[in-house]
């Protein structure tokens, strides 16, 4: 039965007797579409370092924007896939958004095989790449739905956790498809190597031939099959649903808001990104309020019917002061996860596979090709690996002890890396041998991305203790859809801080923020007096 009409997993009979069954059988459907929305979204990292790597005729900066579109795109998307469950279902919700991952996935394999498909073109197919990043929210909505508040850590941790493999499968799984015709001759023509390259094993010299096409063809492997998998097997809960109208009904509404608020996204790059793609009239630190400002507007004001009562009613979590406090918590976790596994493939590129000398004659650095450089693909994957690997560990520790001391925790550790790292990044960029300070960049990384994983799950472990069933959904979607932005943020502050040669800066950013996450935190769930002790 696709719709089921009668829910209450807080009952243990229930569970046991019929609830467990289907929330596991939606979870291990959710898990693999959730990390194909992550592959899909986050490849952009991947693929810009090797068409850097193939020579294609874009500039470091150029590329970047690709990065920070996909990011900007996928956070924005998450701002109505927060309410999509309400509005049209589990099951419908899932298969829709899976299926359309496979847009992104064939554009890109097909833009990728010229080397004279203009800028725009991979920008377009960034933007819509977005859809991938915008189904977590979704996802999320959803799953935490099936299972009771005891289980909301542990069911959720291993959601986004496994989920989140989607970064690290897709930065081991495209370097490798890169090497092969995979897809005869149906996948097009090779190309040579202008730079080194590389996989997970090592190094790939220049002058072999390469498929970067397969970056986008390789998921249709998956896509195809998962999203037959979400249609026939997931499913829809009424008492969470009440008012589908039907399953075409439900693609409708989903396909409206998103078509929406593509529209307004796109306005925002517009008004953001530099000519001849844009106008660059307005700095991030604007363009992201306003887009997201008028993101809610246009959802409000064009929603109509019971899509407006439905829609009204989820906006009640905007009256709740704890919505807001848990947004800033979840973009110290889950918005430092996405935006360093966006940025950081680019970066150590950059920095790492470059020599950086100082000309005294025109006091300017000078950077020149690293004989010695640091095999990306070979590395680049290990951080946002931890990062997904113990995301579960840390929902299950925050079902023991409570998710905001584990928060406190890890936001003490993320201070002193995120500043540690600034200073290796500094000395690196400003050495004619960068690749020795590789290693402890990489742990020091390693360790931030590993805080970040725990922190993911305690923060969701704190939504589920602090808002009931109906609004704990839409919580968890609004906060990873403002989390989200870090994909954009982090690629666009740690790009300018390198071109400005101060990468150093970025981090240390980074730092001061952490801080405030950690008195945050202290305030509103830790102290002795404060309203919610969690523990």
């Amino acid at each position: 039965m696709t719709d089921i009409k009668n829910w209450d997993v807080e009952d243990t009979t229930f569970w046991e007797s019929t609830g467990k069954k289907i929330a596991n059988r939606n979870l291990w459907i959710s898990i693999p579409s959730l990390l194909m929305g992550f592959a899909v979204w986050m490849m952009w990292g991947i693929i810009t370092v090797q068409m850097s790597n193939l020579g294609f005729p874009f500039k470091d900066d150029e590329l970047f924007t690709l990065t920070a579109i996909a990011g900007l795109a996928g956070a924005t998307l998450r701002i109505p896939a927060s309410f999509f469950i309400r509005l049209a279902g589990g099951r419908n919700t899932i298969f829709l958004t899976t299926a359309l991952l496979m847009i992104p996935a064939i554009g890109t394999g097909i833009a990728l095989q010229s080397k004279e498909t203009p800028l725009l073109t991979f920008q377009i197919l960034a933007f819509l790449s977005g859809i991938g990043g915008g189904n977590f929210a979704c996802s999320m909505s959803n799953i935490s739905t099936f299972f009771p508040k005891r289980l909301q850590g542990t069911a959720l941790g291993l959601n986004a956790g496994l989920g989140n493999f989607g970064v690290t499968t897709m930065q081991i799984l495209i370097p490798l498809a890169m090497t092969m015709g995979v897809f005869g001759a149906l996948g097009g023509d090779p190309m040579p190597l202008v730079k080194d390259s590389g996989w997970v094993l090592g190094k790939i010299l220049a002058g072999t031939e390469t498929w970067i096409q397969n970056a986008g063809y390789i998921w249709l492997v998956f896509l195809i099959p998962l999203a037959f998998f979400g249609f026939f097997g997931m499913n829809n809960l009424m008492p969470i649903s009440p008012n589908i109208g039907g399953t075409l009904a439900a693609f409708a509404k989903i396909l409206f808001l998103w078509g929406l608020t593509f529209a307004v996204t796109a306005v925002g790059l517009y008004l953001y990104l530099p000519a001849p793609t844009g106008l660059g009239l307005l700095n991030m630190w604007v363009a992201l309020p306003l887009i997201i400002l008028a993101t809610l507007m246009i959802m409000k004001l064009a929603a109509f019917g019971e899509m407006k009562t439905n829609i009204s009613k989820q906006f009640a979590i905007f009256n709740n002061k704890h919505t807001w406090s848990m947004t800033v918590l979840y973009l110290l976790t889950f918005g430092s996860f996405i935006g360093f596994s966006m940025a950081l493939p680019l970066a150590i590129k950059v920095i790492f596979g470059n020599t950086h000398v100082f000309d005294a004659a025109t006091q300017a650095w000078v950077h020149a090709k690293n004989p010695n450089a640091i095999p990306v693909f070979a590395y680049a994957w290990i951080g946002p690996f931890v990062g997904a690997l113990i995301r579960p560990v840390g929902g299950w520790i925050s079902d023991k002890v409570g998710g905001s001391i584990v928060t406190q925790i890890i936001s003490v550790v993320m201070v002193g890396a995120s500043a540690y790292a600034g200073y290796l990044m500094m000395q690196a960029y400003q050495s004619a041998t960068p690749e020795v300070f590789f290693q402890p960049f990489l742990w020091t990384f390693v360790l931030l991305f590993a805080a970040t994983g725990l922190g993911n799950g305690s923060t969701f472990r704190t939504v589920g203790v602090i808002f009931d069933r109906l609004q704990a959904g839409p919580v968890l979607g609004w906060t990873s859809a403002v989390a989200a932005y870090g994909s954009f943020i982090a690629p666009v502050v740690i790009g300018d801080q390198i071109k400005a040669g101060t990468p150093q800066n970025a981090m240390y950013g980074f730092a001061i923020f952490y801080a405030l996450c950690l008195i945050l935190n202290w305030w509103f769930y830790l102290r002795s007096s404060s309203e919610i002790k969690n523990p």
